[in-house]
């Protein structure tokens, strides 16, 4: 019986590092999606130039990404109430990782365009639920506060980073050296 006590009231020492990494994983998610989002704006000349895009259908790299995004962020969001928000963060997470992975190795533009769209998904799945996961987890006001705070500005630091980083992409840097 004191087995069962105790798991049931665990100590805040263990329950506070739990909370602490759940806030860092999500934080780290939603700094790769806004994070890739910054980067491929910034980039955009230069994959029109490595993938021989037309002016037309570069639009469709960021069209593809924002159709899926928009279109499931409420599903994704009610699906994460029925099977687990937690389920639907990690799988979220691992379809936008492996698109990533996809847009990075596309040598064409349907591949691209296709892979976008996966990270769209993947977006929505996980954004959909990061914050009803925070508030969740942390039911004291000044610690949600502080956990939301730690959320947006991940979200923030993603979309400078990315300005950054998409100014220094590989392919935009060989392109300017030989004009």
């Amino acid at each position: 019986m004191s087995a069962t006590a105790s798991e049931s009231a665990p100590s805040s020492s263990r329950v506070r590092p739990t909370r602490q990494l759940a806030l860092g994983v999500i934080a780290t998610g939603m700094l790769m999606v806004i994070l890739d989002g910054s980067i491929v704006t910034v980039a955009m000349p230069a994959i029109q130039s490595d993938l021989e895009f037309s002016p037309a259908g570069l639009s469709w790299v960021v069209n593809a990404y924002l159709i899926a995004f928009g279109g499931l962020l409420l599903l994704a969001g009610r699906i994460g109430d029925l099977i687990g928000r937690k389920r639907m963060f990690l799988v979220g997470t691992a379809v936008f990782t492996a698109a990533s992975l996809l847009a990075a190795v596309a040598t064409s533009p349907a591949a691209l365009i296709a892979a976008r769209f996966l990270q769209g998904v993947g977006s929505a799945l996980a954004s959909a639920v990061s914050l009803g996961i925070l508030v969740t987890l942390f039911t004291e006001s000044a610690e949600r506060a502080k956990a939301i705070a730690v959320f947006s500005f991940t979200g923030a630091a993603g979309a400078s980073i990315g300005q950054v980083l998409g100014a220094f992409s590989p392919t935009r840097s060989a392109g300017t050296g030989s004009s």
